[in-house]
């Protein structure tokens, strides 16, 4: 986790040539398996605490849907376009959940994934007005996801690292697994929670609810740890690094 020292307004992931910065490491209790108590030292937040700041939270998803491919390092990568963005509130309340209209041709749509046909699409809101109502939804709020780059990266919005709470890099999730990789949205809801999630399809708006489900079963300890100055996440890969501020 990286100590902040004195918590600052800004906190930087990677250094000017976008090498992710050095990480202090400090100890943190596994966590119940209920997800709602613990002995770890960090937990301090009071219920009064969040019930009077829980405005300030929204829970972000999209869908994307593959434009083409590129060729890196000798294999080939598909190219994500925004399908379908989802945001729920604290409470799991819709802010906002619309198709997107695509500004490329799509060369696969995901359907068997997603759900989502042409149809869907081609009379959808336009990138750019889609654009703007999540940037004006986010601004000045703590978003809360599972690989927040990727929603950040096909809206090609900039968020301050600070007010981000990504559940795929949240350390003591993944220690509680036993976990060195990024673990899947579903199976950490399932595994923490007894839910299922994404049981036909891709959805991002059940995707956002489950994340803010989620981080609330264990946001005395998320925050506990950040307001005792360490970041409790591990970095975002570091391409991504122009989307955070």
């Amino acid at each position: 986790m990286q100590h902040f020292g004195s918590r600052p307004q800004r906190f930087n992931f990677f250094d000017a040539s976008g090498t992710p910065a050095r990480l202090h490491v400090a100890g943190v209790e596994p966590l119940e398996s209920s997800m709602r108590t613990s002995t770890s030292s960090y937990v301090h937040a009071s219920t009064s605490a969040v019930q009077a700041s829980f405005h300030k939270y929204v829970s972000v998803a999209v869908l994307v849907v593959f434009i083409g491919s590129l060729k890196v390092n000798g294999s080939s990568q598909d190219i994500p376009m925004v399908a379908r963005v989802s945001i729920a509130d604290y409470r799991g309340n819709t802010l906002l959940d619309t198709y997107v209209r695509p500004t490329h041709p799509v060369e696969n749509y995901r359907t068997e994934e997603t759900g989502i046909q042409h149809a869907h699409l081609s009379h959808a809101p336009r990138f750019a007005d889609v654009q703007e109502r999540v940037a004006t939804i986010i601004k000045d709020k703590i978003i809360i996801g599972h690989r927040i780059w990727n929603f950040l990266s096909v809206l090609g919005l900039l968020h301050p690292a600070v007010d981000t709470r990504d559940l795929a890099l949240f350390q003591p999730l993944r220690k509680k697994l036993k976990s060195r990789s990024i673990v899947d949205l579903d199976s950490l809801v399932h595994c923490f929670m007894g839910r299922n999630v994404r049981i036909m399809y891709e959805d991002s708006l059940e995707a956002a609810r489950a994340a803010m489900d989620l981080f609330r079963s264990c946001e005395n300890i998320f925050e506990g740890i950040i307001e005792d100055n360490y970041w409790p996440c591990d970095l975002p890969p570091t391409g991504y690094a122009k989307y955070y501020s």
